[in-house]
């Protein structure tokens, strides 16, 4: 047995005396869906609602065993390590200082504080994970203390390898297939490691946000490399550079094995995994669903593992979510309407409009001029296709309009 897959058992032996294993669940729904055997490794039902919890009470436990008289451990983390880490200080009795992104949701702060009790401090410095990295080091240095890395750290990922260790246990069999987020790459390297260690014959793919493709770009590359922009959106899993150790772990994969997620996709993804199956994920806890469309023609009459990382969702959200998912659809969009000023001209407007179509938002930007005014208009309906009989009248009497809802510079001034 190699060393790696000795030491991920025995951390997955340790975490027992914290939380049980986290289930895996056979969905019906999806498996229907696609014609496979799908199970979803249920990471999101941890005591911390992410599979994080797993490094870092594998990394805390191993630099106690060595250093007893440590007593202060600081990290960087957008959310789900913090949580992990406060739950691990709370647990040992020792003090931790969080530093966390200025945009952390605040669901992911107040649950932060409640894992780690009168444990912890939370510091929110930068905008982006990488700053908040940044100061958490520098810190760490001047206050003596030991830093847990997010994912770069040998004992982080030996701790997201029981994940595969209790997965190959409940499932009794190898899977064909593993579908698993990558982010910083701590769960993607554990869980590599380990099943190609074990010696078990089962396919990886492995998915990024489109906005935070470090991965990719670190395989491109044959090295890490920090993304010169960072769409945050995947709070869970944007990082702008892959760890060096992880991607030790991680380099020899197939490029073509990397699957990449836009973000308003997966926010289709997240609300049909909550209206059907009354299951909460967040954004990046939703990424190993969100491909099984792309995976269809590989996955069909297979048994499949989905490794849903996370459920810490903060609902303020949800109308943002949804928002996404209907520009994603093609079910809402936004018009720049040309309208004239004159009596009558918005019931015109509005008698083109079909029996399914809503105005869910109408704001006058510009009535200056004289005989026309600039009106932003949001229209949702049920069938996409009904916009294209909608621009056609739009034309055919007269109006000019534009549609902004793809124009990433002027949605985001007006919308």
């Amino acid at each position: 047995m190699h060393e790696f897959t000795r030491t991920a058992q025995a951390a997955c032996v340790a975490m027992r005396a914290v939380f049980p294993p986290t289930p895996l669940i056979r969905n019906d729904h999806l498996s229907e869906r696609f014609g496979a055997d799908i199970w979803l490794k249920r990471e999101d039902l941890s005591p911390v609602r992410s599979y994080k919890i797993r490094g870092a009470f594998t990394a805390m436990r191993k630099r106690l065993e060595v250093a007893p008289d440590q007593r202060h451990f600081v990290c960087a983390s957008a959310g789900n390590h913090a949580q992990g880490v406060a739950f691990a200080c709370r647990h040992f009795g020792v003090q931790g200082t969080i530093f966390m992104p200025v945009t952390t949701p605040q669901q992911k702060i107040m649950k932060t504080r409640s894992f780690g009790g009168g444990q912890v401090e939370i510091r929110l410095v930068g905008d982006i994970f990488d700053q908040s990295l940044a100061a958490a080091q520098a810190f760490c240095a001047e206050a003596g203390a030991h830093f847990l890395s997010p994912f770069d750290d040998d004992d982080v990922i030996e701790g997201q390898a029981s994940v595969a260790v209790e997965m190959l246990a409940q499932l009794e069999r190898a899977p064909d297939m593993v579908v698993l987020p990558v982010g910083g790459g701590g769960l993607g390297a554990g869980i590599t490691r380990y099943l190609t260690e074990a010696g078990v014959a089962t396919a990886l793919r492995y998915v990024e946000p489109a906005g935070g493709t470090s991965l990719c770009a670190a395989l491109a590359a044959g090295e890490p490399v920090t993304l010169p922009k960072l769409d945050s959106f995947v709070d869970g899993a944007s990082v702008a550079r892959i760890g060096a150790r992880t991607f030790s772990q991680l380099r020899r994969i197939t490029p073509a094995h990397v699957l990449v997620a836009p973000e308003n996709r997966i926010c289709v993804t997240i609300l049909e995994m909550l209206n059907v199956e009354g299951i909460v994920l967040e954004p990046a806890g939703a990424l190993s669903v969100d491909v099984l469309p792309e995976l269809a023609d590989v996955i069909r009459g297979k048994t499949v593992v989905c490794v849903t990382s996370g459920g810490n969702f903060d609902f303020e959200r949800l109308p943002e979510v949804k928002e996404r998912a209907m520009r994603y659809q093609g079910t809402k969009k936004y018009l720049m309407l040309r309208l004239p000023q004159r009596p009558g001209a918005l019931r015109d407007f509005l008698e083109l409009l079909g029996p399914e179509d809503d105005i869910a938002r109408f704001e006058y930007l510009k009535k200056t001029a004289r005989n026309f005014g600039t009106v932003l208009i949001g229209i949702e309906t049920r069938d996409p296709a009904s916009f294209e009989g909608l621009f056609a009248r739009l034309t055919a009497r007269g109006f000019t309009f534009t549609d902004i809802t793809e124009d990433e510079v002027i949605a985001g001034f007006v919308i």
